[in-house]
């Protein structure tokens, strides 16, 4: 899916297992909108903020620039936010671009704390649960 946009650099493996790991965690890859109507929105759980953190980073800035030209959506945050619960291309890829701004190298494959600390790092989510995590990365590690 990303791999037909983002370069081959931003989609390695690691990183591939990075995002199932995160999407499985944040919405089980079912949801596209936060339950009970929150903030959060795509199968990567992105807020607001989030989706400006990405358009604004200076590791990110160009690449989501350029996604949101090939998915055509405005380059504005508002619009990106929007279209993330119903395009799933465009959720991957800021998903990615979210873990691009992380200055620490990506985990290697099969480093579930490593990549526990990733996670918290980026998303930051408000309620994390390191409960359900270790299955969950288990199983993008065996997709």
């Amino acid at each position: 899916m990303i791999e037909r946009i983002l370069p081959a650099h931003m989609c390695t493996p690691a990183a591939l297992v990075m995002l199932q790991a995160i999407g499985m965690q944040e919405s089980r890859m079912e949801h596209r909108r936060q339950h009970g109507n929150g903030p959060a929105r795509g199968l990567w759980q992105f807020e607001m903020a989030g989706v400006r953190g990405v358009m604004r980073h200076a590791a990110s800035e160009r690449w989501a620039r350029a996604v949101c030209v090939l998915q055509e959506v405005p380059q504005e945050a508002s619009f990106v936010w929007s279209r993330l619960e119903h395009d799933d291309v465009l959720a991957a890829c800021f998903a990615r671009l979210l873990l691009w701004t992380d200055p620490k190298p990506l985990p290697r494959m099969g480093d579930q704390n490593a990549a526990w600390q990733l996670y918290l790092r980026t998303w930051r989510p408000g309620k994390p649960h390191p409960e359900t995590w270790a299955a969950l990365y288990k199983q993008a590690c065996e997709l």
